[in-house]
């Protein structure tokens, strides 16, 4: 059918300030009216009744890694994918540090066109910025960028040689490009495992000291500077880093960061137990960091949660834990946690869909993330107020590599639409 009213409930639009019960009415996958009656000639409509819920734009989230486009990567990426809509989100960034490595423009429309055939939530790929991510020879970012990439990274594969990044910059200023920066110093980090600090001490593992990340946001700042390029650093994890961001902001320097919703709620306190579900790149870090990331994004220092998705099999964290896999599978519970910051008075509601929705779509270029009349009708709608168990058959990805699982959630998606079509619920 192509008309379609989502009847009764607490519509949010951050981006067009809209708070209100309300309906909204679709026609062929495109939202033409919010209001509480029917615009004129518009058809018998398919109803999906929000009461009680909030329907907000669909979720963006700014760094997921969906693995493709590996050997099963059709099969994997419809997981990946799944797992998204279940968590309300329609639009993934995926770095560039697949298999193999997004550093051409065929890899890129390969990714696009995978995500595509399958007709779930929509797959945006960051292009290398250097062969290989071999943090050598330079991509061709323009034709990356004209090949659908939002952006250039070097994902978790730091350039080393400092020339050859400033001239990735360069590079990417001259054609309008962002530049997305995990900021890792490789020297440093070593073969770290866990954050530097007392937890590291007392269970006698390898550590990353903080100074890992800070020395790479410094380095990063200033050559942002010189390039005069637009940069987003993801992944940001320590006080310090949040404290230099938050600087070279007042400093007009055209820079912005995001946070992974995990680090916002853990921290190496959590790890005493050796649970290989804790490892994170970067490493969960102290009270001390995770109380200055949730007041960065208070002050607006952080402008974006993302998931840091990353499906591992059981068997790469059932090892000894300096030798276990990082990451964890956040896709669906990236809603949940966000949401939890505006119950803990970190952000008010409106401003916690707004670091999933608007802003990520500013930091790569389009025009989603809203409800505004004639947009794409990409929509998520949730129950804030159902509770819910994150067990393995809640789980759409092909991981379960959560330290959330088997935890209460609050705040369950009942349907997530994509140009104006039901994928889930």
């Amino acid at each position: 059918m192509s008309t379609l009213a989502i009847i009764g409930g607490r519509v949010i639009d951050p981006k067009n300030e809209v708070e209100a019960v309300s309906n909204v009415y679709i026609k062929k996958g495109r939202i033409i009216a919010i209001g509480k009656r029917a615009p004129k000639n518009f058809d018998k409509a398919q109803q999906i009744d929000a009461t009680g819920q909030i329907v907000c734009p669909g979720l963006i989230d700014l760094c997921a890694r969906v693995r493709l486009p590996g050997a099963d990567s059709a099969h994997a990426l419809k997981k990946e994918l799944k797992s998204a809509v279940a968590g309300g989100v329609t639009r993934v960034v995926c770095p560039p540090d697949t298999r193999p490595v997004i550093d051409m423009a065929a890899t890129a429309l390969l990714e696009q066109d995978l995500a595509n055939d399958i007709g779930l939530a929509r797959v945006h790929p960051l292009g290398a910025m250097t062969r290989n991510l071999d943090g050598e020879a330079l991509t061709d970012m323009a034709m990356l960028k004209e090949a659908g990439c939002v952006g250039v990274s070097n994902a978790l594969r730091p350039i080393v040689d400092t020339l050859v990044a400033r001239r990735a910059m360069q590079y990417a200023s001259t054609y309008g490009i962002k530049v997305f920066l995990t900021p890792i110093d490789s020297y440093l980090q070593g073969n770290g495992c866990i954050h530097e600090g007392e937890i590291s001490t007392l269970l006698g593992l390898p550590a990353i000291p903080e100074s890992a990340e800070t020395v790479a946001v410094a380095r990063d700042l200033a050559l942002v500077e010189t390039a005069n390029v637009q940069a987003h650093i993801h992944l940001i994890s320590s006080a310090r880093s949040v404290n230099m961001i938050r600087n070279a902001k007042k400093r007009s320097l055209s820079v912005s960061a995001s946070v992974s919703a995990h680090h916002l709620h853990l921290s190496e306190d959590d790890m005493v137990a050796f649970d290989a579900s804790y490892k994170v790149q970067p490493p969960l870090r102290s009270e001390r960091d995770k109380k200055a990331l949730r007041q960065g994004i208070k002050d607006g220092t952080l402008t974006v949660v993302c998931s840091d998705h990353h499906s591992r099999g059981k068997d790469t964290k059932l090892v000894p834990f300096s030798e276990a896999s990082t990451g964890i599978v956040g896709l669906q519970t990236l809603l949940p946690l966000t949401l939890k910051l505006a119950e803990q008075g970190v952000c008010n509601l409106s401003e916690a869909i707004a670091l999933l929705t608007a802003n990520p779509a500013a930091e790569i270029g389009l025009d989603t993330g809203h409800l505004g009349i004639g947009s794409t009708a990409d929509i998520c709608v949730f129950d804030p107020n159902k509770e819910w168990q994150l067990t393995n058959k809640a789980l759409f990805s092909r991981g379960i590599n959560t330290p959330f699982l088997n935890q209460t959630m609050q705040g369950q998606v009942s349907h997530t639409l994509i140009n104006g079509k039901a994928v889930f619920g």
